[in-house]
């Protein structure tokens, strides 16, 4: 499950939390809020970030065989 979370501070600041989204897409997920709120002063990458999606390609290869049971 993908999941922003924001925390706004008395004095103004606002701290963002991305989690559930694999790989630096959360960048482009976040681009459009972090532009609306105004300057980025710290960015801190979570394990998240580094991890490369998983993808799966099956291939099965049959030969025929002589013996068929």
């Amino acid at each position: 499950m993908e999941t922003l979370e924001f925390i706004i501070f008395p004095d103004g600041r606002v701290q963002e939390k991305v989690t559930g989204i694999v790989g630096a897409s959360c960048a482009e997920v976040t681009a459009a809020i972090e532009a609306q709120l105004g300057q980025v002063v710290h960015q801190e990458q979570t394990s998240d970030y580094f991890a490369q999606p998983i993808s799966q390609d099956t291939a099965v290869n049959v030969k025929p065989s002589i013996y068929e049971w």
